[in-house]
């Protein structure tokens, strides 16, 4: 697109192939390959590295909150580490206490729930064959008992010690029996020390690497910097403060959310009367750090004990119950007030992602799957190259609200589109949602128009899915929202070049004008802004919208097509009421030469009529000033929707019935910062 008057058109763009996959991103490829290769190969370092790395995220607010009681660092950081291993080892005891002790009570249990599997299955049986024997209408005969076998005579004839038995005239070998050799107590050693030897060995390099990493925090964090962004030290340190700040919150309110949910568990599982309840509460708040399943797992070994420990059923409904109520409340209740409502992984990110480290590493895998790909998001939000992970695990919507509007359109899908604008709308008045998605999306469209790509029975699509999503609004009352709606367009720009001061602020126009009858000259009649569309094929959306919301702020309007205007129609053209004329421009390619002569026939056909030219959206403008508006013969220009509202209610309260005087008053507001 040119940006000057008088240049040359440029010739339409052409659409390229394609093109093959260049170095860079098979590189990218095999840098992928390698580091899952190496996550596989190296489980047996890396997955106590990375639980100390999230002790630590645990362990730092403890840490600092002993900094504020005036502890030095080494002695803050040695008590933190001794309370987590405190922690760790009363737990490991408990649970051994109460599984010895359920070990003792097992034959009972299973003895009881081979019982009741045994009746479950014979009436369950039983109702199938009853059923099976409705259908067939055939009666239920009793079947006969088989009879009973008589044992074979045997003749026992003594034998000589060492020739085996013999019945019925043959000798049956004697059973030999090998017994091992004697244990050592080197033997015993090994085989009751080695299963625990390995939990020992990692939780000792968990402990010694956490305590490091809580002393050197400082120095980690400035080799951080010299290694990653040492030349954008604001981008950096933003990334580290906010990356640290939000793990550190999440592990530590997690393991606070989880631990009641045991505790809850254990409460209710003692009430209820199954046998060891503290070892099934410390099982069910581990296991809720398994995302989505991990309550399932917890409740189902206590379910199992509750069917063993009594006849009835009344014991395993109970526990059921018990899990059904807990689990809602601290998922959706507790969990959306201390979190802030998200994560920040989406749900689909958060399976894949649990299936993925399962697979690397295994049991432990699973239960840091989801802090694992947390600290994957945080990263991809701040290191460009990586921002692909953002947008694959991240909660972020992946199109920004212009480009779903666009996608919307292109599909034809207006219900879609008119979802997302009331979603938009809470937040937002309908001139800010016109101005930042609606007319962007329709510049994208232009774009692709331009480039060659965008077909014609697509462009009829976008034409009438935006004249549906326009006529839908009609009802919609152009206004701000109210200060206690939240402000969630503030924390998610709709744009990524657009500022949070630019979204959340955009107010509607707010210029008071006096009743109808009260009005001046032309201004009085029923339609006295005459909205033109300008010859591009959406320039007509533009225009019924700028209509829309003229008519709803009080000044009615008309919208008339492009060839209304032409040098064979132009006479034909009523103007009867006209006060005011307004053009509308999605874009001007080229030299706007017939831009110039469309007002010149304009002003002959309506002479004395203010003449203003929107070229939409802000910031993709070729005429950037009053000047260059003069330049083409326009009384003034604007380069949004809103402002274009503005200056017309302006010169209607005015009630200016001459160019000249209306330019004076668009003048004026503009330096009163109204419109530009």
């Amino acid at each position: 697109m040119t940006t000057a008057f008088g240049s040359e058109p440029r010739p339409p763009s052409q659409v390229q192939p394609p093109s093959s996959p260049d170095a860079a991103h098979l590189l990218t490829v095999v840098v992928c390959v390698v580091t899952v290769c190496a996550l596989y190969f190296a489980r047996e370092v890396l997955i106590p590295i990375t639980l100390a790395i999230l002790l630590s995220f645990v362990l730092a607010p403890v840490v600092g909150l002993l900094r504020r009681l005036k502890l030095p660092q080494v002695a803050a950081v040695l008590l933190a580490v001794m309370l987590a291993l405190s922690a760790i080892t009363a737990i490991g005891s408990v649970i051994g206490v109460q599984i010895a002790s359920l070990a003792r009570d097992a034959p009972r249990y299973q003895r009881v729930i081979q019982e009741k599997v045994a009746t479950v299955q014979g009436t369950v049986f039983g109702q199938i064959n009853e059923f099976s024997r409705r259908l067939n209408n055939e009666a239920a005969v009793p079947s006969e008992a088989p009879p009973a076998a008589s044992p074979p005579a045997t003749d026992d004839i003594p034998t000589l010690p060492g020739a085996g038995t013999i019945t019925n005239g043959e000798a049956r070998p004697v059973p030999v029996e090998i017994r091992p050799a004697e244990s050592s107590a080197l033997d015993l050693a090994r085989t009751f020390v080695s299963p625990v030897l390995g939990p020992l060995e990692t939780t000792f390099i968990v402990l010694i690497v956490s305590i490091f990493v809580l002393l050197q925090q400082e120095d980690l964090r400035d080799r951080l910097i010299r290694l990653f962004g040492s030349h954008d030290l604001h981008r950096t340190t933003e990334a580290l403060d906010e990356a640290g700040r939000r793990l550190s919150k999440y592990f530590l309110v997690q393991l606070l959310v989880n631990s009641c949910f045991g505790v809850l568990v254990a409460i209710g599982l003692f009430l209820i009367g199954v046998p060891g309840p503290i070892v099934w509460g410390i099982l069910a708040g581990l296991f809720r750090f398994v995302p989505y399943v991990g309550s399932i797992l917890a409740a189902a070994f206590p379910l199992l004990l509750a069917a063993g420990t009594e006849p009835g059923w009344s014991m395993v409904i109970w526990t059921a119950a018990l899990f059904l109520i807990t689990e809602p409340i601290i998922g959706q209740v507790i969990e959306p007030m201390v979190y802030g409502h998200s994560t920040g992984l989406s749900p689909v990110s958060v399976i894949v992602a649990a299936i993925f480290w399962t697979w690397l590493w295994g049991p432990i895998g699973l239960i840091l799957a989801t802090p694992l790909t947390l600290c994957l998001v945080v990263l991809g939000r701040h290191v460009e190259r990586l921002e692909f992970l953002d947008v694959l695990l991240g909660d972020r919507p992946a199109l920004t609200p212009v480009q779903n509007f666009y996608q919307r359109i292109l599909a034809g899908d207006t219900d879609e589109a008119l979802a997302q604008a009331e979603t938009l709308l809470q937040d937002r008045s309908l001139t800010a949602y016109y101005d930042e998605v609606a007319l962007k999306g329709l510049r994208l469209a232009a774009t692709d128009l331009e480039r060659g790509v965008l077909r014609p029975e697509q462009l009829e699509r976008v034409k009438n899915a935006v004249s549906g999503l326009v006529n839908d609004l009609s009802d919609v009352a152009d206004h701000d929202p109210p200060e206690k709606v939240s402000r969630k367009s503030e924390a998610a720009p709709l744009d990524a070049s657009m500022s949070e001061k630019a979204v959340a602020h955009v107010p509607a126009p707010d210029v008071p004008l006096p009743p109808q009858t009260g009005r001046k000259g032309a201004w009085a009649s029923d339609t006295p802004v005459l909205c033109l569309a300008g010859r591009g094929p959406l320039d007509e959306a533009a225009s019924a919208m700028l209509a829309q919301l003229l008519t709803k702020h009080g000044l009615g309007a008309r919208m008339i097509p492009h060839g209304a205007s032409s040098r064979e129609q132009v006479g034909r053209l009523d103007t009867s009421g006209v006060a005011m004329v307004c053009i509308s421009y999605l874009d001007i390619s080229g030299n706007p030469a017939h831009l110039r002569y469309l007002l010149r026939r304009l002003k002959q056909r309506m002479p004395g009529v203010p003449m203003l030219v929107g070229l939409w959206p802000k910031g993709e403008a070729v005429l950037s000033d009053a000047a260059q508006a003069k330049a083409v013969g326009a009384d003034y220009y604007t380069a949004s929707l809103h402002d274009a509202v503005t200056s017309c209610l302006k010169v209607a309260a005015a009630g200016v019935q001459d160019p000249a005087t209306a330019a004076a008053v668009l003048q004026e507001a503009s330096s009163d910062g109204v419109p530009e």
